[in-house]
């Protein structure tokens, strides 16, 4: 079937995104800017329809709070509400001190993160929406960011990030088990995509991306929890809507199957649970 197009989709607009949003950095943060690094779906397998743009950078120092405001206007700027009529995607942006993830410690902490869920804070000016800068997605941030080749500015990821301890890693994406019935009505394709991620994540040492741990997931799980996998994996890819009334009881009763399974494997990873 053919993709279905979404203005997130317009590849010439992305790299004007990236290129706009290394600009802005840039511009703001000038020598105190050691690299930035791309992860998420752009490392893991290549952009999909409704990726956002995820980019990691480092800063040699802390930002001032008028350059948290500079960076809260440029991103305002260049990213992309999901709703917006315009061209281009979301933009996940997280901004980490060197010092503070070099040498790594557990949980990480940011300087500034961008994220579309915080536009309408942002949008108020305020320029420092958080409480807590300890950040432990920045594991898996990391984890993703280092096996990139390509960075946006500055030496190869490998010269300014640890490497994640394995335990880390897990636990930062065993937390999105927490907002399972939170986000399920809403966000359901994400759900149902998460979930094999972290599984996959307990049971083997790879890093796997949403399309790849869906397909490893199909080959495991019962044959009547397989439709939701492989409704959420066709939305994800661009080839079918994104629609869930149909079919939520099915829905819920996969998850509650791939809940179980991340409940084994945690088991067989930590007999003592």
């Amino acid at each position: 079937m053919a993709c279905v197009r979404t203005p997130q989709s317009d590849p010439a607009a992305t790299d004007r995104q990236i290129d706009d949003l290394v600009d802005g950095v840039t511009g703001i943060l000038g020598p105190a800017l050691v690299g930035m690094y791309q992860h998420g779906s752009a490392v893991l397998g290549g952009l999909r329809p409704d990726s956002d743009i995820d980019v990691l950078a480092v800063a040699s120092r802390p930002t001032t709070h008028e350059e948290k405001r500079a960076l809260m206007q440029s991103l305002l700027a260049v990213s992309r509400a999901r709703s917006s009529p315009l061209p281009g995607r979301p933009i996940e942006f997280d901004l980490v001190v060197s010092s503070d993830v070099r040498p790594w410690r557990y949980p990480p902490t940011f300087d500034f993160h961008y994220s579309e869920l915080w536009r309408d804070r942002f949008e108020t000016g305020d320029a420092e929406p958080w409480t807590d800068r300890a950040n432990p997605d920045l594991a898996s941030i990391v984890t993703v960011a280092l096996l990139g080749e390509e960075p946006l500015v500055g030496p190869q990821p490998s010269e300014v990030l640890d490497p994640v301890p394995r335990g880390d890693y897990v636990d930062a994406v065993l937390r999105d088990v927490d907002t399972v019935d939170e986000y399920l009505p809403w966000d359901t394709r994400n759900v149902v995509l998460t979930l094999p991620r972290i599984w996959s994540a307990i049971a083997t040492e790879e890093v796997h991306s949403k399309e790849s741990a869906a397909r490893w997931a199909l080959t495991r799980i019962p044959t009547e929890h397989r439709a939701v996998l492989e409704r959420a994996l066709s939305a994800y890819l661009g080839d079918t809507g994104d629609t869930w009334n149909d079919i939520r009881v099915e829905t819920r009763a996969y998850v509650d199957e791939i809940l179980m399974e991340i409940r084994r494997a945690r088991t067989r990873a930590d007999p003592v649970r």
